[in-house]
């Protein structure tokens, strides 16, 4: 690895992904293709480490003449796939830009591979969502398990995972993918359950709960994501898939009831955080359970996930408490 494209990187994972990059002091390059979304902004990037190595371009991945651009003028021998569209809400409410930027935008990097050098190495980031939803008792998913996707989202992520894996067979197209559950950690914008709960929690408003609160998900942080993408990128075998999970399975509820006990640890209100709980009308499709196996990112690679749930909730409600400039920003985007 000496020229990493890196798509999406402006975004959570993908800002957080570029920040274990360059902390790790190699000799490497790393540019960052992002369009800047409303997810995906340079407020991301405010703490970057100084570095001559890293290049942002604010393109577009439904862009292929740029897309092959940068593979040819950089020559780019990496390309690490963040750029997606990713809140199942929102694929409800609009399926079609998930379908853009999912699938076609997948398909337009891929052909820019296919175009340029098939010996350049494609890493495609995917989701767990893709295998559906397990009942109590089921086992956890492993990288064999049938797809499966119940939500607009999953179809389109399942979707770009199998167009990888028919550029790999078809075109010798040098990918790995990994299946991730779902992350939290700093620089999550607030949409999803943990930093919407934080941020509804600090400023006095109602926390809304799915249905009856149930609904069980495998939570992995997203430095212990990222640093499990790096140990793919170099040791993985082509043509592989991994899961990377954490390794648990608490309760909707059971993780917004520990935020508001956090918070009444270190930001107290004349109210327990907890009355602020609202349980609203369940989503449609709502999947019940996620559960990654994770047994063969562990044996073959020696990963395992280092940042328990507790030590990382608390240091995630901590920073959001301590990145006022931060949200503020966010919050302004987010009400526009």
């Amino acid at each position: 690895m000496k020229n990493i494209l890196v798509t999406g990187g402006a975004g959570f994972i993908g800002s957080n992904f570029i920040r274990n990059i360059l902390s790790r002091n190699l000799d490497i390059n790393v540019y960052n293709l992002d369009v800047l979304t409303y997810a995906g902004n340079l407020d991301n990037l405010i703490d970057l480490p100084n570095s001559s190595n890293y290049n942002f371009i604010h393109g577009n991945i439904l862009d292929q003449a740029l897309i092959s651009d940068i593979l040819k003028n950089s020559h780019i021998d990496t390309v690490v796939h963040f750029a997606a569209e990713t809140h199942v809400d929102r694929s409800i409410d609009s399926p079609y830009l998930f379908i853009e930027t999912n699938v076609l935008g997948t398909f337009f990097l891929l052909e820019a591979i296919r175009e340029t050098d098939s010996n350049i190495r494609l890493h495609h980031i995917s989701t767990d969502e893709v295998f559906g939803t397990l009942s109590a008792n089921a086992s956890p998913w492993n990288e064999s398990a049938p797809y499966n996707p119940q939500s607009p989202y999953s179809a389109s992520k399942a979707s770009a995972d199998h167009m990888v894996r028919s550029y790999g067979h078809t075109y010798g197209i040098k990918y790995t993918i990994s299946n991730c559950s779902n992350n939290y950690g700093e620089y999550q914008f607030p949409e999803k359950l943990i930093p919407l709960t934080i941020l509804n929690a600090m400023d006095g408003k109602r926390l809304p709960v799915y249905g009856d609160g149930l609904q069980i998900r495998d939570w992995v942080h997203v430095r212990d994501h990222c640093d499990a993408v790096f140990l793919i990128l170099e040791n993985g075998v082509v043509g592989e898939s991994y899961n990377i999970g954490g390794r648990n399975q608490p309760t909707n509820i059971s993780i917004v009831k520990r935020i508001c006990a956090i918070l009444d640890n270190l930001c107290a209100k004349d109210y327990p955080h907890e009355n602020l709980i609202k349980f609203v009308t369940d989503r449609a499709g709502h999947d019940r359970r996620y559960a990654m196996d994770c047994s063969k990112i562990e044996k073959s690679l020696e990963w395992k996930p280092t940042i328990g749930i507790e030590d990382g909730l608390f240091q995630t409600v901590k920073w959001y408490i301590e990145n006022d400039n931060w949200i503020k920003n966010i919050k302004e985007r987010r009400d526009e």
